[in-house]
């Protein structure tokens, strides 16, 4: 045997007798569902803490709040994402559940009138409940035609739009038809599934982009959007109403007018932090908002799993990182006050 050959047959067993390379721990995942108003910007969060903690891997679906919230419940996504707060007949079911404000999100209404969706039409809580009870049926009945003097209105049914899907947007839109018209109020009531009126020419929509296209695709409609979708409104061409707020003045959605609202109703925020920041008081008060909840079980499968929920929802929080004015910016969401995020924080800090 050559000595070439034999120092080889030496090295193999060598190598043999080396104990094998640790293996490469796989990357914990957490699943993420829910509300297609926060959809986007959990599309934003998923690729920047991909870079900051590539050991965990984040998944986003937008599949409506009121699935987030029983994905959660029932632990098949460690996130559920609503524009919602739990009933308290949810929580009594399941205690173990948390309802944990990000942000601060707002709705606009929709709307497509030829010629007239750069007009700035106004519209008010009980000029909405009567479109979508059905007692106001054309776009120049008096109600509307009264809050828009010198509008040139068509005489043409109005096609009212609403989510076929359980949605914290629907939520949201009939807690202000609630709030704002007592004949509503008296029923159908507000939730993210309610028994809407039979009103001729009614159109249904799946998810916050299905509510922008139906409005796109049929003129004489109206509808309610997530403000995390005003990119495709605006490709849409469709308009934006400005909203009656409780005051009497007629709003869009900015910083400064969703910042009013909640601040007039964020110090009442309870420990468990499930309130409606809708129909706030103030003349500057934007009245269609409010916070964007995760939904997350207190009780997770393992330690690694908690640690790694509470480590995502800590960094999004931080006004330096999720919560960074950019990224706020870019699906126009305002972050919490900070004495609301410390409620937050308490609770975050739950998840074991």
């Amino acid at each position: 045997m050559t000595r070439l050959r034999f120092a080889l047959i030496l090295s193999l067993a060598a190598a043999l007798l080396l104990p094998a390379p640790p293996a490469r721990a796989a990357a914990l995942t957490l699943v993420e569902t829910g509300s297609t108003l926060f959809y986007p910007l959990f599309q934003i969060w998923i690729a920047q803490y991909a870079k900051t903690n590539p050991k965990v891997r984040i998944t986003a679906n937008g599949t409506g709040s009121e699935i987030g919230i029983k994905e959660a419940i029932a632990g098949t996504a460690q996130i559920g994402a609503s524009d919602a707060f739990m009933s308290d007949e949810q929580l009594r079911g399941n205690p173990q559940i948390i309802n944990v404000p990000l942000a601060i999100a707002a709705l606009t209404v929709n709307y497509n009138l030829p010629g007239l969706n750069h007009a700035g039409l106004k519209l008010d809580g009980a000029t909405l409940a009567g479109i979508y009870a059905g007692t106001i049926r054309y776009w120049d009945d008096k109600p509307i035609a009264d809050l828009n003097p010198g509008l040139r209105l068509p005489h043409h049914a109005i096609l009212p739009i609403h989510r076929s899907d359980g949605s914290g947007s629907t939520f949201l839109f009939t807690q202000y038809l609630t709030f704002s018209t007592p004949s509503w109020e008296q029923g159908p009531g507000y939730g993210t599934t309610i028994v809407w009126p039979a009103v001729p020419g009614t159109i249904t929509a799946s998810g916050n982009p299905g509510m922008v296209q139906a409005t796109r695709k049929n003129p004489y409609s109206v509808s309610y959007v997530g403000t995390s979708l005003h990119d495709l409104v605006a490709k849409a061409g469709i308009g934006t109403a400005l909203i009656g707020n409780q005051a009497g003045r007629f709003l869009l959605p900015t910083p400064e007018t969703v910042r009013a609202g909640a601040s007039e109703l964020d110090p009442r925020t309870p420990p468990d932090q499930r309130l409606s920041l809708v129909y706030a008081p103030g003349a500057n008060s934007y009245p269609l908002i409010g916070y964007e909840y995760v939904i997350v079980s207190t009780k997770q499968p393992n330690s690694a799993t908690a640690a790694a929920i509470r480590e995502f929802l800590s960094w999004a929080l931080d006004t330096c990182d999720g919560s960074s004015q950019k990224n706020l910016s870019a699906v126009q969401f305002i972050a919490l006050p900070e004495y609301i995020r410390a409620l937050s924080i308490v609770q975050i800090e739950k998840i074991q």
